[in-house]
């Protein structure tokens, strides 16, 4: 077995090594401007773990590694422009550093690229891995939509966030792991064991994610502090805000995401305090826990020697302990 560590630095000299020589160049330097920035990584490893827990030969499928890995900077890439992020990894994002126009275009092709490499899985898989593919893409476009109708309103609910995180986030985690099973070779109940704990995880990730915006240090997290209270994101943190905050504490948050003009450290003080006021960080907590020990019970479901199945595990232990 490889450790989560090794997968990575395979994986990012396989993604260092693609030579995109097709033209027009301006098309493609948008895209290797993206893979270049490095990151987790993640998924492809996640992809990786979950077939070396059935096979050896991993570069087999350094392909359709690669896709997921590609596919996921697509939407970073759309992401960043959708938002009108300037910065990804301590890097400018594409918008910045081209324009929209490119940024829109070069997502495009990196989505294909991402069916190109993900076809490259061997032909007696290729059905169900590009059917499972497919689906993964067409709900995490679902789970952006309800993101974005969510920014209109102020009574979204615990159950319609935690579904949106699971199209977002949670399912791109869950079909890394079972394509990985299921191009190892793994028997239907383990993939499906596979893709649950990665679905739990992903939403207990993004709980985490949610947390650090507000409570994380910048250096650490590599995105700037308080974004998400800035522009009234409707994450667990704020809907339970406004489920547990008593009238006061509630005509205070509603005059925060109201306002028009405000000092931007003002508001992401402010609002902080009252999240402190209110319990916040301890409700969101409590929540990824819920979601964390989820993820365990499905692992402990696949049949594999534990000593398999113990990278995956501190893996998750690792994502979960992000610093704060």
């Amino acid at each position: 077995m490889f450790t989560a560590s090794e997968l990575l630095e395979k994986i990012n000299s396989h993604i260092a090594d693609l030579k995109f020589t097709r033209t027009p160049q301006g098309l493609y330097d948008p895209v290797s401007y993206v893979l270049s920035m490095g990151g987790k990584r993640i998924r492809p490893v996640l992809m990786l773990m979950a077939y070396n827990l059935y096979e050896e030969d991993l570069a087999r499928i350094y392909g359709p590694a690669t896709g997921i890995e590609v596919y996921h900077n697509y939407t970073l890439l759309h992401d960043d422009l959708m938002d009108r992020a300037d910065r990804r990894r301590g890097k400018e994002t594409v918008h910045k550093v081209w324009n929209d126009n490119t940024a829109i275009l070069s997502g495009d092709a990196m989505l294909v690229l991402a069916y190109r490499f993900m076809a490259q899985c061997p032909v007696d898989c290729l059905k169900e891995v590009m059917e499972l593919f497919s689906l993964t893409a067409l709900e995490i476009c679902e789970g952006q939509q309800m993101d974005m109708e969510f920014e209109l309103r102020k009574d979204v609910r615990e159950e319609e966030y935690l579904e949106m995180i699971r199209l977002k986030t949670g399912v791109l985690l869950a079909a890394s792991l079972k394509i990985g099973a299921l191009l190892g070779g793994a028997s239907a109940e383990d993939a499906g064991h596979l893709y649950d704990f990665g679905m739990n995880l992903g939403v207990a990730f993004q709980l985490k994610d949610d947390l650090l915006d507000v409570y994380g240090d910048v250096a650490v997290f590599g995105k700037n502090i308080g974004g998400d209270i800035l522009c009234n994101k409707k994450t667990y943190m704020l809907i339970k805000a406004f489920e547990h905050a008593d009238d006061i504490q509630l005509q205070e948050l509603n005059a925060w995401i109201d306002a028009k003009s405000f000092e931007p450290a003002e508001k992401i003080a402010a609002v902080t305090g009252l999240y402190d006021q209110i319990g916040i960080k301890e409700i969101c907590e409590r929540k990824m826990a819920e979601y964390s020990e989820r993820a365990m019970v499905n692992l402990s479901a696949v049949k594999v020697p534990d000593e398999k199945k113990a990278e995956l595990e501190n893996l998750m232990k690792n994502l979960m302990h992000r610093e704060v």
